[in-house]
């Protein structure tokens, strides 16, 4: 018997499919344009007069390449967060997963209750204390709030419940294995999709945020992408001529993200993302 086709959600799913893809498609299309075509031509009307390497030069070369100085930062910031991220909530995660200590449930329940706070409420406070300390307009100012994700640990704990087996650490305690390098050596392994799902969703949230430099950093040469793209685009005062270099700038800045994720999409799973929101 064939099974009927379900139109409704289908479509709903074909709509989502287009609203985010769309803006991608129009970006690329629009980056081949010059600045008189951007404005005269169709929307989603490819150009072939060379416009897309005259912009790519154009960019590069704007204020003496620090387009380049912006992505090294990003660079910086997104893989440098995301790495010390990754250990912090990995080793917080395992500890809340595995060990019964003092106060672990309230601490536990405490981390999920922050999931629900929205990260924009944080950056004052947050740069309130880092000024007292003397660290803001400095990498440390972006990279340091970056550091403790409360999502993270959550789904870090929930995977080491699910995939460390007591067994195998009481197994090598009695081997003589010591807290931290059982989970140096067996832990961070069997909990390895969970770590790789926490880097690419911390490299994602840290490489597109905007609010948190935006607020900590007041010299363009320590500007990611994100903000340096948003300054450009501000100070062309209206004019066509910057728009292209912004747009170019815009695609160039996607294909990190894009290369990251076709690198580790091996150790993806879904199911720990759905599954940390459900539970």
């Amino acid at each position: 018997m064939k099974a009927r086709t379900n139109w409704i959600p289908t479509i709903i799913l074909l709509i989502g499919a287009v609203y985010c893809v769309l803006p991608v498609v129009w970006i690329v299309i629009a980056s081949t344009k010059t600045n008189s075509e951007l404005f005269s031509t169709a929307p989603f009307a490819p150009s072939f007069h060379g416009g897309f390497f005259s912009n790519l030069r154009a960019l590069f070369a704007y204020d003496h390449g620090i387009f380049a100085r912006w992505a090294v930062n990003s660079v910086i910031y997104a893989v440098g967060g995301a790495t010390l991220s990754t250990i912090v909530c990995g080793c917080a995660g395992y500890a809340l997963g595995k060990y019964r200590f003092h106060g672990s449930v309230w601490l536990f329940r405490l981390i999920v209750a922050a999931v629900l706070l929205p990260q924009i409420m944080l950056a004052i406070p947050q740069f309130l204390l880092l000024a007292k300390f003397g660290l803001t307009n400095n990498y440390a100012a972006v990279i340091l709030p970056q550091l403790v994700s409360p999502f993270a640990i959550y789904l870090c704990k929930v995977y080491a419940e699910a995939s460390v087996s007591d067994e195998v650490l009481e197994a090598a305690r009695c081997d003589g294995a010591s807290e931290w390098r059982m989970f140096a050596s067996i832990g961070s392994r069997l909990m390895m999709p969970a770590l790789v799902t926490v880097f690419l969703l911390q490299f994602i949230g840290i490489w597109n945020n905007f609010l948190l430099p935006f607020v900590m950093l007041n010299r363009d040469q320590l500007f990611p992408l994100t903000e340096g793209l948003y300054g450009l685009l501000i100070i062309t005062g209206g004019q066509a001529a910057q728009y292209t270099i912004v747009i170019v700038g815009v695609l160039v800045s996607i294909v990190p993200l894009a290369a990251v994720f076709l690198l580790l999409q091996r150790y993806w799973r879904v199911d720990l993302v759905s599954g940390g929101v459900k539970a």
